[in-house]
């Protein structure tokens, strides 16, 4: 594997975005951003406190209330949140390559899944700027009524690091179509995007102060962020127990509004007159694409007794071809897990597969293989055999790990996929199109896919049932987590 080099950034590093400034941190703690693939640092930046989100709070809420990006024209801030979409594909390759050195995902993964989806998501919401608007009400009496949708106010964005771009664009993107104004916390794994992201923003004539970056850990920075008591709205994405913290910090602070996008434990249905092919393809990429650390990657493959060991051979002849290594090589199909400590966790959960009976069919184990061993490789896996109630089969891995289950008929196999806390995503592999859609309507989960696997839009919600979260971030209904309705009664 040869060496990827430094990432050359024109940004100030060490330095926090706040107020349209680049500005020193409180504390001169430091946070070393590391390739997790070569363990080679790619870049250091602040490790943020409560005293820098306390900044980065009050210049948002001075922007708020001083009216400078809300009470802009809105034909000017929609041409604004087209520029930052234009600007992202302007920047494309210098994205790439930070995110991919600070992630471990390929380059093809960081353009496709990362950057391209973040630029359509700002110039979506750009053509809603004008159209956020109320209504009038027929009432009784000698009244106008009418509603107003008002921008909630100051957004706090808490992001994780595996789609760092993408879903911190899905959370800004439609708070600054409704005016508000953000402090943005990314993870400390993968803070450098956002710090571009903040750059890129500003050049596209962004006012000061309308987004603010705290880069820091989640146990400080972003404790601060979810406790301060001016800030209106929590977006979060990421872990469910972190999701829990941050509804107790909203009702010990000010009940600040929470909108949560968790974990997922989300399974394809294969039923036996599906399209093989087309399964393999699914369910592959499912799973292995993003090296399985997807919040909706389909870690549960749901297969039918009739097509199960077919299916299951097909997956992992191909699993065994798959090409790991160096994700800054065009030929590379899966690149390093994020870290140290999350290989490790995932190869915890591998060994309990194996010891609560399990049947390892590939993979297994990190891969060592020449430079590899530099990085966080793990060989993709599957297991079958798997029974519902293993470790494997119920709580998320955020790994490359399959966990393959036969059922008989479509009341089991609901009541499998239903099996879980989780309520992220499913899939439904039949020809039968009454079957696919009886199965769609039973399984509680936010997104079903019918013969296909991940497919996303920037107009189409995304969001999950029970404890994989609530709220949507996309499409109009995100709009609904970033405003306020105001009823205006006028006597006449």
């Amino acid at each position: 594997m040869s060496s990827a080099g430094p990432v050359t950034l024109d940004l100030p590093l060490r330095k926090l975005f706040i107020n349209g400034k680049w500005e020193e941190p409180d504390s001169a703690q430091h946070i070393d951003v590391v390739n997790p693939a070569t363990g080679e640092l790619v870049g250091c930046v602040p490790d943020g406190n409560a005293c820098d989100v306390d900044r980065a709070v009050a210049a948002a809420r001075g922007n708020f209330e001083s009216r400078a990006w809300r009470g802009l024209d809105p034909s000017k801030r929609e041409k604004i949140l087209w520029n930052i979409g234009e600007l992202l594909l302007k920047h494309r390759d210098e994205l790439a390559a930070i995110i991919t050195r600070e992630n471990g995902k390929t380059l093809r993964e960081s353009v496709g899944a990362d950057i391209l989806p973040a630029s359509d998501v700002f110039r979506y919401y750009a053509g809603w700027v004008r159209k956020i608007y109320g209504e009038t009400i027929p009432v009784d009496g000698p009244y106008l009524n009418y509603t107003l949708r008002e921008p909630v106010g100051v957004v706090g964005a808490i992001v994780p690091w595996n789609f760092p771009l993408q879903l911190a664009c899905w959370k800004i993107a439609p708070a600054l179509a409704c005016g508000c104004s953000v402090v943005l916390k990314p993870s400390e794994l993968t803070p450098l995007n956002a710090l571009k992201l903040a750059a890129i923003c500003q050049e596209a004539g962004l006012p000061d102060g309308t987004l603010n970056v705290v880069t820091g850990y989640g146990e400080t920075a972003g404790r601060a962020l979810s406790l301060h008591m001016d800030v209106d709205k929590i977006s979060f994405t990421g872990g469910t127990d972190t999701g829990r913290r941050l509804l107790e910090a909203s009702a010990v602070s000010n009940l600040k509004r929470v909108t949560l996008e968790l974990g997922g434990k989300s399974p394809h249905i294969v039923f036996p007159d599906c399209d093989l092919d087309a399964v393999v393809k699914g369910a592959f990429w499912g799973i292995f694409g993003g090296k399985g650390e997807i919040c909706s990657a389909g870690s549960r493959l749901l297969v039918h007794q009739d097509v199960h060991d077919r299916l299951l051979d097909d997956l992992v002849s191909r699993a065994r071809r798959l090409k790991l290594g160096n994700p800054m090589e065009k030929l590379t199909q899966m690149g390093s897990q994020i870290s140290g400590r999350q290989m490790d966790r995932i190869l915890d959960f591998i060994q309990s597969g194996k010891d609560e009976g399990a049947k390892l069919l590939c993979g297994g184990e990190r891969d060592t293989e020449g430079e590899k061993a530099k990085g966080f490789f793990i060989k993709p896996t599957i297991f079958g055999e798997v029974t519902p109630r293993m470790k494997i089969a119920r709580e998320e891995i955020f790994g490359p790990v399959l966990s393959a289950i036969r059922f008989r008929d479509v009341n089991e196999a609901v009541e499998i996929a239903n099996g879980t806390m989780y309520g992220l995503a499913a899939a439904v592999w039949t020809r039968d199109i009454r079957l696919a859609h009886r199965v769609a309507a039973d399984v509680r989960a936010g997104s079903v896919w019918v013969n296909t696997y991940n497919a996303f839009d920037s107009g189409t919600p995304f969001g999950g049932y029970k404890q994989s979260g609530f709220g949507r971030d996309l499409g109009s209904y995100a709009l609904e987590q970033y405003t306020n309705v105001k009823s205006v009664w006028v006597a006449l």
